[in-house]
């Protein structure tokens, strides 16, 4: 069951409304990295979950992101309703379409399922989400430096310090089950090759780049791998 409380979670105020960046905010309310994306995404995997605990987590998080589209809406809305900058707005995809938030992004393409990433396994659903945090927290980065109304700068902030709170809330649901860090999960053993680390591409100059990605114990470095399998 849902219950609707029409104040939203956080208050949206906007005093300088902008219809061309408010077609820059349809990114977030119909885009690949939107909110709209991000609460059906989760609201789907709740339902292939049998740790109670996770289940519960990621429906919080999944009402949360619908409270989030409602905040984008309104941001949408706040910024093409009652204003006179009629070139802007005749600028803008809202021209045609008419005022509010429409699901499409900010090009005009029309929101898709194909958006969503969700597998079935609670292990690969969580390391989707942290990347599709990742991916909203840097849209809203980009928004907040574009943004010149005080208002839609507090919305936008708030907004991104929930991407990086859900990340943290992931990642912790990924630990409490050993699997923060650790690459395996299924039922699947994988082959003998799972340790090698190819040096396939080079700078030029003869020295290779070494890091831990490519170094013991973890993996053994194959410095030319055609000598190797020759």
């Amino acid at each position: 069951m849902f219950f609707h409380k029409k104040e939203p979670i956080h208050a949206v105020n906007v005093t300088e409304p902008n219809p061309r960046f408010a077609q820059l905010l349809l990114e977030q309310f119909g885009g690949a990295t939107g909110e709209l994306s991000a609460a059906l995404q989760y609201w789907v995997q709740s339902f292939h979950v049998e740790n109670a605990g996770i289940k519960d987590m990621l429906q919080d998080i999944a009402i949360e992101e619908f409270s989030h589209l409602e905040m984008v809406g309104k941001l949408i809305e706040a910024h093409t309703k009652n204003t006179d900058q009629t070139e802007a707005y005749k600028s803008t995809l809202f021209a045609v379409r008419g005022i509010g938030p429409h699901f499409l992004d900010s090009q005009g393409n029309a929101w898709t399922a194909t958006y969503l990433n969700e597998g079935g396994d609670v292990v690969r659903d969580l390391r989707a989400n942290v990347a599709a945090e990742a991916g909203a927290r840097q849209t809203y980065e980009e928004l907040i430096k574009l943004a010149t109304d005080k208002g839609t700068q507090e919305t936008l902030v708030h907004l991104l310090t929930r991407e990086i709170s859900h990340t943290q809330m992931f990642m912790k649901a990924l630990d409490s089950l050993g699997k923060l860090t650790d690459p395996f999960f299924g039922n699947i053993k994988p082959d003998e090759t799972v340790a090698l680390y190819y040096n396939l591409s080079t700078n030029g100059n003869g020295q290779d780049e070494r890091g831990p990605w490519n170094s013991e114990p973890t993996f053994k470095y194959i410095a030319n791998p055609l000598e190797s399998h020759s």
